[in-house]
């Protein structure tokens, strides 16, 4: 199984991110789902990455959107993490959204959603928060979360608030700028090197919210 995740997992939760990782590596064989070619242990490195989201919980009935899902990450192991939300893998690449479709029925995963189209278009649930790992800049992140969000979430003590979570790496010091000139937000970023370890100290864990 996948070892040194971020989080703690049943061993069922384990067995299914285990098996995810199997059919990821297969089929990205045909299908360019993450960047090729991906050893096992590559994709057990992606795992481990997305899980980062994780380390503070999502709260029970939050609809979370997954921009830019490519082969389902993140939305399939925050799926398996939080089984009591409701995960959308939305990408433009309908070959890769039927890979998620795949995965999801192939795994018994039945709290992932999946639509397929351009970000800018989305009409699918209403979400609470969205994720994203490396998809797109911080503003248009925002831009397509604030456009179809939704509210009326009771947030449980040390769970994410409604907004955006996000995976980011290098200096986001002009990404932030560019956001903060188009919305009025709070944006928070902690390091990943004390989840993940010191070869991830460039990569980081980004919360943006409404400012109050």
């Amino acid at each position: 199984m996948i070892a040194n995740l971020p989080i703690d997992l049943g061993h069922g939760q384990r067995e299914t991110l285990d098996a995810y990782v199997g059919q990821l590596e297969r089929v990205n064989h045909h299908v360019n789902l993450v960047a090729r070619p991906a050893s096992r242990a590559d994709l057990e490195r992606h795992v481990r990455h997305c899980l980062a989201l994780a380390t503070r919980p999502f709260p029970d009935g939050a609809v979370v959107v997954d921009w830019g899902t490519g082969g389902g990450l993140p939305a399939i192991p925050l799926a398996v993490a939080f089984p009591e939300i409701t995960v959308v893998a939305v990408d433009a690449v309908g070959k890769k959204t039927e890979a998620v479709k795949l995965f999801a029925r192939r795994l018994g995963i039945d709290n992932v959603e999946v639509w397929n189209g351009r970000a800018e278009a989305y009409d699918g649930p209403a979400p609470h928060l969205s994720v994203s790992r490396a998809t797109a800049p911080l503003a248009s992140l925002w831009a397509w979360h604030t456009r179809a969000r939704t509210d009326g979430l009771d947030i449980a003590d040390g769970a994410w608030p409604p907004g955006l979570v996000c995976l980011k790496g290098g200096d986001l010091g002009a990404e932030e700028a560019d956001l903060r000139q188009s919305a009025h937000v709070e944006v928070e970023t902690w390091p990943l090197d004390p989840v993940l370890g010191p070869e991830w100290a460039d990569k980081a864990l980004v919360h943006v919210a409404e400012r109050a």
